[in-house]
C-alpha cells in the first residue's frame, strides 16, 4: 500500500466544507492516531527512563528506543516503534470504522464476529511497525488475538466471548468511533460500546470501553469542556472504574502542566491499577477481573486532558511522557482533545500519515457519512415509537 492509497472508499463530497460534526470526528480520529504514534516508541518505560533516553521530555515524533537495533532488540523486536508509526490502537480503530462502513448502523457483539474478525484474519494491510503488508492479526497483542480464537475458532457467544480474556485496555483503545457515531449522546455510546466490547473484554476492561466511548460522545457536544466530559463519565461509570476516574481527576484539577502532574497522577491511579509499579513485570494479580480495580489508561488520559484544559498538544505530550502504556493513553487523550475541538498540529499529523502510509483524513470522512445515516435512522425509529406510545396513551400524549 502506498502513501496515496486509502483503506476505505473515497468520499466524492470530501472537498465540501465540514460541519461541526465532521470537524469533531476528524479531530478525534486524527488526534487519536497521532497520539498513538507519539506514544509508541516510549511505551513501557517510566518518565525517568524516558528523560534518560531522550535527554529530556519527548516533544514530538521520536525514533525507536533502541535506534537502528529495533529489529532485534528485546522486548520490542520485531516492531519498528517510533518515527511516526502508528500501533495496533490505530489499526483496530480503523478496522472498527470499516465495520461501521459495511453495517451502516449501530453495532453489537455479533458485528464483531461477522465483520471485524474476518477483516483482521483475511485482508492484508500495510502494518507500519512491520514495514510490510501483513494480516492485521499478526500485529495484534494476545488480548486482541483472543477475538479470533474465541469467536472464529471457539464459536463462543459473541456477547460473552470476552469472559476469560486478560483484562486490559484492548477494547477501550479502539472505541472512539462508537462515541463519534453517538456524538453528544454519552449514554447511547456507553451502551453500544459495552455491547461491542462483550466480544473482547470483561470486567473493568469492558467497563472502560463503555466509559471511553461515552467520554468521546460527551466531548462532541456543543460547548463541551474537559470538566463536562469528566462529569459525563462519572454519571455512567461503575465500580472501580468510577472511583479511579474520580480520584485521578481530583488530582489533575490541582495541576496546570503535565510536568508536575506525572508522578501525582500515577500515585492517584496506582491503588486501582492491577499491573503494579513495574509495567514490564506485572504483579501476580495483574489483569484479572475485579469490581474494585480499573485499567490505568482511561483515568490518566482524562486526567491529562483536564491538566491541559483540553489543549491537544499539552494533553498528548503529558500522556506520552507519563510512560507505561502511553501509546494507548495518548490515543485516548488525543481523541478527547481532538473531539473537544483543539487542533492537532499539522506537522505531527503530516509526519505520522507519511510515515505510516495512511490517509488519516479518509476514515473520518467515512465515519461522518455513516454517522449521519445512523442518526437519520434513529430519528425515524424514535418518531415511530413516539407515535405508537402516544396511541397507547389514547392519543393524549405524555403531558397528560
Amino acid at each position: 500500500m502506498t502513501p496515496k492509497e486509502t483503506e476505505t472508499t473515497r468520499d466524492p463530497e470530501s472537498t465540501l466544507p465540514q460541519s461541526d460534526l465532521e470537524e469533531r470526528i476528524t479531530g478525534a480520529l486524527v488526534g487519536a492516531a497521532v497520539g498513538d504514534a507519539l506514544g509508541g516508541p516510549v511505551e513501557g518505560y517510566s518518565p525517568d527512563r524516558i528523560v534518560e533516553r531522550h535527554g529530556g521530555r519527548v516533544h514530538g515524533v521520536v525514533g525507536p528506543w533502541n535506534g537502528d537495533a529495533w529489529r532485534t532488540a528485546r522486548p520490542i523486536a520485531p516492531y519498528h516503534k517510533g518515527d511516526g508509526h502508528v500501533t495496533d490502537d490505530t489499526l483496530m480503530t480503523h478496522a472498527l470504522i470499516r465495520v461501521y462502513d459495511r453495517v451502516r448502523d449501530h453495532l453489537d457483539a455479533y458485528a464483531i464476529t461477522d465483520h471485524l474478525v474476518p477483516d483482521l484474519m483475511t485482508t492484508p494491510r500495510w502494518i507500519p511497525e512491520l514495514e510490510a503488508e501483513a494480516l492485521p492479526l499478526h500485529r495484534l497483542f494476545l488480548a486482541e488475538k483472543w477475538l479470533v480464537a474465541r469467536l472464529h475458532y471457539g464459536h463462543a457467544d459473541p456477547r460473552e466471548a470476552g469472559t476469560g480474556n486478560i483484562v486490559n485496555c484492548g477494547a477501550a483503545m479502539y472505541m472512539a468511533p462508537v462515541g463519534l457515531v453517538n456524538a453528544a449522546h454519552p449514554a447511547g455510546a456507553y451502551a453500544e460500546a459495552l455491547d461491542i466490547a462483550g466480544a473482547h473484554q470483561s470486567s473493568y476492561g469492558r467497563e472502560a470501553a463503555g466509559v471511553f466511548a461515552a467520554a468521546v460522545a460527551a466531548a462532541c457536544a456543543p460547548g463541551a469542556t474537559p470538566d463536562s466530559v469528566v462529569t459525563a463519565c462519572l454519571a455512567l461509570a461503575k465500580d472501580g472504574t468510577r472511583t479511579a476516574i474520580e480520584k485521578v481527576c481530583e488530582e489533575a484539577s490541582r495541576h496546570r502542566d503535565f510536568e508536575s502532574a506525572l508522578v501525582p497522577l500515577r500515585e492517584a491511579v496506582a491503588p486501582y491499577d492491577t499491573v503494579g509499579p513495574d509495567y514490564r513485570a506485572p504483579s501476580l494479580g495483574a489483569r484479572r477481573p475485579s469490581r474494585l480495580h480499573a485499567i490505568e489508561e482511561l483515568p490518566v488520559a482524562l486526567g491529562m486532558v483536564l491538566v491541559a484544559d483540553g489543549d491537544y498538544r499539552h494533553a498528548v505530550l503529558g500522556a506520552v511522557n507519563y510512560g507505561r502504556d502511553c501509546d494507548s493513553i495518548a490515543t485516548m487523550a488525543g481523541a478527547l482533545a481532538g473531539a473537544l475541538g483543539s487542533p492537532v498540529p499539522d506537522d505531527w499529523s503530516k509526519q505520522v500519515a507519511e510515515a505510516s502510509r495512511l490517509d488519516l483524513r479518509e476514515p473520518p470522512r467515512v465515519l461522518a457519512r455513516v454517522a449521519r445515516e445512523i442518526f437519520a435512522k434513529d430519528v425515524r425509529a424514535r418518531r415511530s415509537h413516539e407515535t405508537a406510545f402516544t396511541t397507547l396513551l389514547g392519543g393524549r400524549g405524555c403531558s397528560d
